[in-house]
Parts: C-alpha cells; structure tokens; sequence
C-alpha cells in the first residue's frame, strides 16, 4: 500500500497511511520532526512506513500511547535502528507484553507487536536543541500523552481531538477524563494541532475549545433527556442518531450507546 499523503508544516512531516479509507479513524499519519518520529503507524502499512522512515534515519522514537495504530511498528523500527522507544509509564507493560485488539481494530490495524521501551521523560530534546513537552491526557486511553513544542506553538495531539464533534467512544473510555484533559491542556499556548488522524489542524487550540464546548452541550441535553425519563437508547437517537454498523461489527465496543452512558456520568 503506498502512502496515502505528504504533509510538511511548521518544520515537520507527515506520512498518512492506512489499509482502508472508511473515515478518520481508519488512516493514520506518522509525523517526523528532524530524526525525531513520533508514533509509527499500524503493522499492516509497514511497507510504507518503513518508505518514509527510511528517508531520514531516526535516532528518537516517541510513543503517545499503547494503542495498535500508534504503537504497531515500534518493534520494527527499534530493531531496525537500534533504538529503544520511549512511552509513556502507564502504557510500558502493554507495550512489553502485548494485550488483545478487537477483531474490526486488527483488520482495520493489524496486530501489535511487543516492544520494549524506556519511559517518556516530562521533557525532551529534539533536533536542533528544540525542547518537547509531555502532557499526560487519559480519557481516550489511560496512557495518553501528548507533545507540546512552546516555542513553536504546536501540539502533537495524539487521539485527544480527531474531530470537534464526536458520536461515538469505545467501550474502555473515560468521557469525564477526556474533558478534564481537553480542559487543562487549553491553558497552554499554541495554534496549530497535529492529529493523526485528522490531519494538521491550524487554530487548533480553538478546535480543541470547540471540541470541549460540544461535550459539554452534549453532557447537558443527554442529562436533560434523562430527567424526562428517556432511557439510554432513545437519548441516544435524539441526539445522534441511530446506531450503526459500527456498534455491530465492534460488538459494541466502539459505538453511541457508549458516549451517551459516559455523557449521563459527567459532572458540569
């Protein structure tokens, strides 16, 4: 599979990836700060990672969480280039030991394989003697942590955005977490986002604003609907919709039912 899309921006490059286009969630982009990568693609896109790795030989490979997109190929490219990872602590054992991905996720993804890493100190050099911060964001996963460049005003996101609005949230996600990190990374000075998902976000500090805005709406009418004594599935196709054939084929690990029982929990 060839890659998908360049992107170069703000001194870094990106590669996007990906076995299908089924939306966001299913292509992935590596970015690539001077010889610094920062996640690595799923398993099954190793040809082309290993194309756009290859172009500028890493010396620091830096893991935002344990998840199979994120994390596939660091066993690969640690081998390759004699390097041990870093990652953040909560997510080192998963990484070492490997844990189990849901059947649509490894065909989506492919499989993970272990990989031993160092832990991801609070700051770190780069290329250049630019500084990368660590900010640690559960609610996606518990091991989610981000990068912020201060100097250049950018944030590497890794799945706290994806998108303003969101309809769905895996079955292992914590929504008021989620919002408690999206709230305390926005006192932070930057513009532009780098997802890897979405892609280069700029405003992005607005974006995630935006994002934290639309939860908390959200929180509100489904608290509101369940006042009235709506029950959980008709809250739900209020106010997104249906569920479809995502619930299905993830049996319901990934799906609305998810985000609305998070949504009743959340304290505003």
């Amino acid at each position: 599979m060839p890659i998908r899309q360049r992107y170069q921006s703000h001194g870094v490059e990106g590669a996007r990836v990906g076995r299908v286009n089924w939306g966001l969630n299913t292509t992935f982009i590596v970015y690539r700060i001077g010889d610094t990568l920062i996640d690595t693609g799923p398993t099954n896109q190793w040809s082309a990672v290993k194309r756009f790795v290859a172009e500028r030989p890493p010396q620091q490979l830096l893991i935002t969480h344990h998840h199979e997109d994120h994390a596939g190929n660091a066993a690969r490219i640690a081998k390759a280039y004699g390097m041990l990872p870093y990652a953040p602590e909560l997510g080192r054992a998963k990484l070492s030991k490997g844990y189990r991905i849901p059947p649509i996720q490894k065909f989506i993804w492919g499989r993970a394989d272990p990989v031993e890493t160092q832990p991801l100190p609070e700051t770190l050099e780069i290329s250049g003697g630019a500084t990368l911060e660590a900010i640690h964001t559960p609610g996606h996963a518990k091991d989610l942590t981000c990068l912020y460049w201060q100097e250049r005003g950018l944030f590497f996101s890794g799945d706290l955005y994806i998108s303003k609005s969101i309809k769905y949230l895996r079955a292992d996600e914590n929504l008021g977490q989620l919002m408690d990190s999206i709230a305390r990374v926005l006192r932070l000075e930057f513009d532009t986002v780098f997802c890897p998902h979405r892609g280069i976000v700029e405003q992005g500090h607005q974006a995630l604003a935006d994002k934290l805005d639309n939860l908390k709406t959200l929180c509100g009418d489904a608290q509101a609907l369940n006042q009235q004594g709506l029950e959980l599935t008709e809250i739900g196709a209020r106010l997104l919709g249906p569920e479809g054939w995502l619930a299905k084929v993830s049996f319901d690990n990934i799906s609305k039912a998810n985000l609305i029982r998070e949504a009743l929990e959340v304290r505003l």
